[in-house]
């Protein structure tokens, strides 16, 4: 057992290293930013970058740790990857917060003519899928002061990200595992038992 495996295993990872793998949650893309450069693990010799799964595992307890603050009600998921829409879904419904799935109406949250058409919402907390494709949502919850927690691929830049949860954010098997495991540390740190599982987050082909 190498030092690396033994600091993995000291350390009680939220689900076992082997289901992070299998699931994907550490392969990125062939394109690195200077901000996530600090959560790569290595590159593969097929070009990818691997992100490296304890980071990902501690950053969902601080994430999981800075959304127990919030009123559930007042966190908003979003999401504009069709993989990401089905697990954000449940996540919300699971917390008892709000989803924007699909494409997120520009003024959603920052304007307040759009209260009548039921499209405005003041969430206290944001959380983003892919700050690429949730980009509208980031400018709109940085002019309005709200704090964004957003999972973070290889590729992503997160100069306006406040909290960074380094992830594949383009797998259907990597989106449904980091959520289930989202929710299921939040609810813990509630004193909520779930029965929930990974598979209950995994989008229909």
């Amino acid at each position: 057992m190498t030092g690396n495996e033994l600091e993995i295993e000291l350390k009680e990872p939220l689900m076992p290293v082997e289901e992070y793998l299998a699931a994907g949650v550490h392969i990125g893309t062939q394109q690195k930013s200077k901000d996530m450069m600090k959560f790569i693990y290595r590159v593969r010799g097929d070009g990818l970058y691997i992100l490296d799964i304890q980071a990902t595992d501690e950053r969902i307890k601080t994430a999981a740790k800075f959304l127990s603050q919030y009123e559930p009600s007042k966190i908003l998921v979003v999401t504009s990857r069709q993989y990401g829409q089905y697990p954000a879904k449940k996540f919300a419904n699971a917390i008892g917060g709000m989803a924007v799935v699909g494409r997120f109406i520009p003024g959603m949250l920052t304007n307040q003519r759009l209260h009548g058409l039921n499209t405005y919402i003041e969430p206290d907390v944001v959380v983003v899928t892919d700050p690429i494709g949730d980009a509208q949502a980031i400018n709109e919850a940085v002019q309005t002061g709200i704090p964004i927690v957003a999972l973070c691929d290889t590729n992503n830049t997160t100069k306006y990200v406040d909290l960074v949860i380094p992830t594949n954010n383009k797998g259907r098997k990597a989106l449904s595992v980091i959520y289930y495991i989202l929710t299921k540390e939040l609810l813990r740190l509630r004193g909520v038992t779930t029965s929930l599982t990974p598979e209950d987050f995994e989008t229909e082909l």
